[in-house]
This record gives structure tokens, sequence and C-alpha cells, in this order.
């Protein structure tokens, strides 16, 4: 064996096949950061689904009468810290044919121009990641091409032990995704269906744009209140072969995150002030302000307040009453807040109100 030849055997053991750094493409993938919050209860078909408590995973479902809670929990398998928790709160052991929950990751085009999908080379790729649950159940992994209506699914077992799934999906030489900021592929977990998407003959990793062969026989995770899920560890690489999970640091995954979501200060103590700038009230009744954003969002982002927001001047706290957007860019905002009783070209001050106090930028996918 040549020299060059050995070092690239070297290689290829050092880096287990793949190309060494950022194999990872999922975004928090070992569920670190959750900027929204650790818990959020009463989750159903109509209010609170989406982006709920960890960032970049969000829960999408239709119609279903079942109710859980979704939590950061701190059970997690040897290396990880935290994971997603589901625990069903209320059952639906009656599924109309449109019913379905599902667990999802949503990529940007940009992101994965690398799969080559739509091309004669269009590559495989691998998905895995650790689940655990009260009992035993079999679910689904789904990768989505959102641009051209096309999916490939596979069942994978839970057990009540961490286990780590690793699935590898072919590679589809039909419809390529689009190369922008916007969603383009979705990594699904499938928890309930109805015969919307379970009527038809499902075939295990096959690229499929038929709707009714997305989901074979599964269990439901609304069929016991005792119901629950975990999971952590989640990776999507290109290839077919699974490597260790690409753990990046806390900071790195919020960096990451704040792409899409980010929030003022939160969770920190009432009576902070936020952003970097002062408020000029250019009216009794409306103050000016300049929010900085901790770097640029995916797109032009949209600011909301949860808790109260306090506009301080003169020694008097004036309540915000609701949010006026003109954005400038990605990265910064211009806000007018609506208030009362003020001083017309006063100086002021935004303050929290308490710790749940904060304005939001939402960019989401």
């Amino acid at each position: 064996m040549t020299k060059a030849a050995e070092l690239a055997k070297m290689g290829e053991v050092l880096t287990n096949s793949q190309i060494g750094g950022r194999r990872n493409i999922v975004i928090n993938g070992a569920m670190q950061v959750a900027q929204r919050g650790t818990s959020q209860t009463g989750i159903t078909a109509s209010a609170n689904e989406g982006y709920t408590t960890v960032d970049r995973f969000a829960f999408d479902g239709g119609t279903h009468s079942g109710v859980f809670t979704a939590t950061q929990s701190t059970d997690a398998p040897t290396g990880f810290s935290n994971s997603l928790k589901m625990d069903c709160t209320t059952a639906d052991t009656s599924i109309a044919a449109g019913e379905y929950l599902m667990l999802q990751t949503r990529f940007e085009g940009q992101d994965v121009q690398q799969l080559k999908k739509g091309t004669s080379s269009a590559e495989k790729v691998t998905v895995s990641f650790y689940v655990k649950a009260n009992a035993s159940a079999t679910y689904i992994c789904e990768l989505q091409d959102n641009d051209n209506a096309r999916t490939n699914g596979q069942t994978f077992a839970v057990t009540t032990d961490w286990t780590r799934v690793v699935l590898t999906f072919v590679g589809d030489t039909t419809g390529t995704l689009d190369n922008d900021n916007n969603l383009s592929l979705r990594l699904n977990f499938w928890f309930h269906g109805g015969s919307t998407f379970t009527g038809g003959t499902f075939t295990s990793n096959q690229w499929t744009g038929t709707t009714n062969e997305r989901v074979g026989s599964i269990t439901s995770f609304f069929d016991s209140t005792d119901r629950t899920f975990f999971i952590t560890g989640v990776q999507l690489e290109v290839g077919e072969q699974a490597t260790p999970f690409e753990h990046r640091s806390f900071g790195e995954e919020l960096t990451l995150c704040q792409r899409y979501f980010q929030q003022s200060n939160k969770g920190e103590s009432a009576n902070e002030s936020i952003g970097n700038g002062l408020a000029n009230l250019e009216t009794a009744s409306a103050a000016e302000f300049h929010w900085t954003l901790k770097g640029e969002m995916r797109a032009i982002p949209t600011i909301a307040k949860t808790g109260a927001i306090i506009v301080r001047e003169n020694g008097a706290n004036k309540v915000v009453s609701s949010i006026q957007t003109i954005v400038y860019a990605k990265d910064r905002v211009w806000l007018t807040l609506d208030i009362s009783g003020g001083t017309d070209e006063a100086t002021a001050r935004v303050y929290t109100a308490g710790t749940e106090t904060a304005l939001t930028a939402d960019a989401e996918l």
C-alpha cells in the first residue's frame, strides 16, 4: 500500500468514513436549548402546537382530541444532559381519518443541498437518535420533501430502556430542493395517524408522493394516558454510515437557534432593561424603541411580547398595550410601543415586568 493510500485509510478510520466536522445537519439535536420554556401543558390539535419547549423541534397535528405535555427532561442516556419528553394526558382512541400527530425539525433548502436530491447522484441519508418510553411501541421516522410533496418513512421500535435507532434512507433522484432560506425538508416522527395517511400500502424506505402510503401500522401515542416518549441525540447526516453524535457547545447551539427565534431576557429577573437603547415618547401614547437583535435572523422576524412590558419615564411605569413594528433589517427592529399617559418628547427606558416577560422575534420555518 502506498503512503497516500495509508493516509487515506487512516482518514477513513478517524472519521468513520465520513468527512470530519459539521456532520449533523440537525440543530439542537441534544435538546439543550429551550428558549420558550422547559414545559408546555395542554397541547392539542388546536392549541399550543408548533414550537413549544426545546428549540427547532415543533409539534404538528390535525383534528385529534388527544392532549399531551411536552417537557425538556433531564432523563437522558449516558453522554447527554437533556431529552424531549412527551406525556399523554388525554387519550384519543377513536381515530378519525385526518388525525395525526408528529414531532418535526425543519431545514432551509440552502442547508440541505449536499443531499443532491433530485439528481442522478442523490445521496443516501442516515438518521440516528436515542429513544425510550414507558412501554414498547412502534412509530415512524420520515423524511419529507416540502418542495416536491414526497416522503420516505421507516418504522422504529421503542422500549423502556434508552436505545439508539439508526435508519438509512435511500437517495431520491426525483425533485430537487430549492436553494434558498425557505422550508425544503422536514424530519418527522409520527405518533398518531388516521386512514388518510395509513390507508394505502406502506413500503419502508421508499420515496412516494401518495399521502395514504406515508404511515404503516404504528402505535397510537394517544391510546392511553400512561403513554410517554423521550427522544434526544437526533442526527441527520449524508451517507449510509451512522457516526457518533456530534456534540456542540450550548453557546453554539443557542446561536444557531437564535437564527429562527430569540427573545430579550425572559427568565432572568424583573425590572431588567430590554435591548440596548432608550425609548423616545413621540406622543403621550407611543414610545419609539430600537431593539438590536442577537445576530441576523433567517428572515424579517415577527415581533411579539409575552407578559407585561413596561415603559418607565419620569419615575412612572407605563404598561405597553400593543406593539407596532417597523423593521429595518434581519438583525434590528424599530418598534412603536403603545402606552397611555406618557409625556411628549420624554426619554424613557423599556423594562420587563417579571421573569416571564420578554420581547420575542420569530423567523421560524
